[in-house]
């Protein structure tokens, strides 16, 4: 019988923002097996007292998505199993999901902003983007070769 293991390869690149906020996420490389939980961590430094805190996804070949926002106030946002709660205390915005898939496979950046209003005539910011982290599903046992995934 086919196993159908999968393991997954995360790699960091870091990018440090020009205002002095800032974003950090796991180091990598990391590996998961498929089916297995995760958690890409996700802190941040800002003067801001109520930043808005993204995680964006890119699949390979397509433009970046939103895939979570919140509120530095304590309240899980969730979407397609993957889940996320900002904790103020800790200034954290860590990415969970349950079990991984291979279809997970993607670059994963974690986000944050000091203004977003939408509606018309409001100031809109986009958020700056601080890192990029690829996340790669392939079988187990394969080894997979990644160039760098600059912003």
């Amino acid at each position: 019988m086919h196993s159908s293991t999968h393991s997954v390869l995360l790699i960091i690149l870091i990018f440090r923002g020009t205002n002095g906020d800032s974003v950090n996420q796991t180091e990598g490389p990391v590996t998961v097996s498929e089916g297995a939980p995760m958690t890409l961590n996700c802190t941040y430094q800002t003067a801001n007292s109520a930043p808005y805190l993204f995680w964006y996804v890119q699949h390979l070949n397509k433009a970046p998505q939103l895939l979570l926002k919140g509120l530095a106030a304590d309240k899980k946002v969730e979407h397609e199993g993957f889940q996320a709660t900002p904790v103020k205390s800790d200034s954290s915005f860590h990415l969970q999901k349950q079990a991984v898939q291979a279809s997970d496979s993607a670059v994963y950046y974690c986000a944050l902003s000091d203004t977003v209003r939408e509606g018309c005539g409001g100031a809109e910011h986009k958020p700056r983007v601080q890192m990029g982290l690829w996340l790669w599903a392939a079988p187990q046992g394969v080894i997979v070769s990644l160039s760098s995934v600059l912003c």
